[in-house]
């Protein structure tokens, strides 16, 4: 039996089946169909009346922050709640020309986000260039994050020994 502490080879990557693509693929094909904004283009979008979709689950808004007026739609959801044939879809989904902004953490699960929002047929769903992080060290609007509650410290109580005047 070989020591634990003892490196140990790297197996060979398996065969991929065909047809097959890599996530650098899938990711690289998503983005080329894309326009992509940077914060400051996707700011003035939203500004402008697009649709800014944060698509982070509840915890990383919580733990990182949220962009005021950004509706906050989970990923594993997004294309029921934007596909405008679709009975679960949003008020907002009523159109193939919505204008939508996806907002990830950094940027990757967004571009795939708003790949599929294309493949839905809305056309003109984008995402922010380097998502929330860059948001955010841009300078623009944020909440949070949400400081996780702790007790406030409690005084010793003051007696009649101990006041001072």
């Amino acid at each position: 039996m070989p020591h634990l502490s003892a490196p140990t080879q790297a197996c060979p990557a398996p065969v991929p089946p065909p047809g097959s693509r890599g996530i650098d693929e899938i990711l690289a094909a998503a983005r080329s169909r894309l326009r992509r904004l940077d914060p400051e283009e996707a700011h003035l979008a939203y500004r402008g009346g697009a649709l800014l979709v944060d698509i982070r689950p509840a915890a990383q808004r919580a733990a990182h922050g949220t962009v005021p007026g950004a509706l906050a739609v989970e990923r594993n959801v997004l294309e029921w709640r934007f596909d405008p044939r679709c009975p679960s879809r949003l008020p907002e989904a009523v159109d193939y020309d919505l204008r939508v902004v996806i907002l990830c953490q950094e940027g990757y699960t967004s571009s795939l986000a708003a790949a599929a929002l294309q493949d839905l047929g809305l056309h003109h769903a984008t995402d922010v260039v380097g998502g929330f992080a860059a948001w955010r060290i841009t300078g623009l609007p944020t909440l949070g994050p949400t400081p996780p509650l702790r007790p406030s410290p409690v005084a010793p109580p003051v007696t009649a020994g101990s006041a001072r005047h």
